[in-house]
């Protein structure tokens, strides 16, 4: 399985609520960037939180990937949810390639739960980071980072 696991661009810094916060400008040229490093990747499925920010970044690479499936939208992507429960649901989906579009803590703790078997170490996932990891299965520590950039 490959994985991509992106975290959203750029927020704005206040809004009605966290989950209405919206791209900066600058978060949309950083999302931009990180999907120039998709290019040539095909991934079976996007998979995005519903916050506002994360649907807006996912919307930018399906764009920009000329991807012909609509993005998906999850509730188990969203900040506060469990790393253990996101690989749960990866593991149903039974998919070669998906690109995951949510937030922090969860993403740099994900990327260290399968890579390392752990959370302890988060992955340093700053806006727009992008991690690419693979492995037979999505489970904890059996998956190898093989690259996490930066924008």
């Amino acid at each position: 399985m490959k994985l991509w696991v992106l975290r959203h661009g750029e927020a704005e810094p206040h809004a009605n609520s966290d989950a209405a916060r919206r791209l900066t400008a600058h978060g949309r040229e950083q999302v931009l960037r990180s999907a120039a490093v998709l290019l040539g990747h095909t991934p079976q499925l996007i998979l995005a939180s519903p916050y506002v920010r994360a649907q807006q970044t996912a919307a930018l690479v399906h764009d920009a990937l000329g991807f012909d499936k609509p993005v998906q939208t999850v509730p188990w992507l969203t900040p506060d949810s469990h790393p253990q429960q996101v690989i749960a649901e990866l593991d149903k989906l039974g998919l070669e390639q998906v690109l995951l579009v949510s937030h922090q803590p969860l993403v740099g703790a994900l990327v260290s739960l399968l890579e390392h078997g752990h959370c302890q170490q988060p992955a340093p996932m700053s806006t727009a980071s992008l991690a690419e990891l693979d492995g037979d299965y999505p489970l904890a520590g059996l998956m190898t980072l093989r690259c996490l950039t930066h924008p």
